[in-house]
């Protein structure tokens, strides 16, 4: 793998498309989702997707926002372990449902999942989220950015 550079200059090259998705980004981050959930949500997403460069950015925000160390190493078994309270639970079920979508639409066990725990508004803008995730996870794992 080529470490000093993407595949191909995308951020360049298709310069509109990635300021648009840079701005949804800064939207989502903005949204109703508390800081913490969105990064997790990315985390998860970007394990799915095998992320390196996404799985590197969203890890090191969580340990800067004093995430528990133990919780941070179990979110690939986020429904096994004891640190995930209902409310991640449900968005990250969710998160996965969005994800891995050749698996079928999202079952309405997970939507109804969500209801407990997020108005309308928190169920769009986690959907955005993971979107946005999904969207940045193809870009670093089909064109290779660079690890900072």
């Amino acid at each position: 793998m080529n470490t000093a550079a993407p595949r191909v200059a995308y951020t360049r090259l298709a310069a509109d498309a990635f300021k648009g998705l840079l701005a949804v980004s800064t939207t989502v981050h903005a949204s109703s989702l508390d800081h913490e959930l969105q990064e997790l949500v990315y985390l998860r997403v970007s394990q799915i997707n095998g992320c390196a460069y996404c799985l590197d950015m969203h890890s090191t925000a969580l340990r800067k926002a004093d995430i528990e160390p133990r919780k941070l190493d179990t979110v690939a078994a986020w429904r096994e372990s004891r640190f995930f309270d209902a409310r991640e639970r449900a968005a990250l079920g969710w998160a996965e449902a969005l994800t891995r979508l050749p698996d079928g639409a999202p079952s309405d066990a997970a939507f109804d999942a969500l209801r407990p725990h997020f108005d309308d508004k928190g169920i769009s803008d986690l959907s955005m989220a993971v979107a946005v995730i999904n969207a940045w996870n193809r870009l670093g794992a089909g064109l290779l950015p660079p690890l900072p």
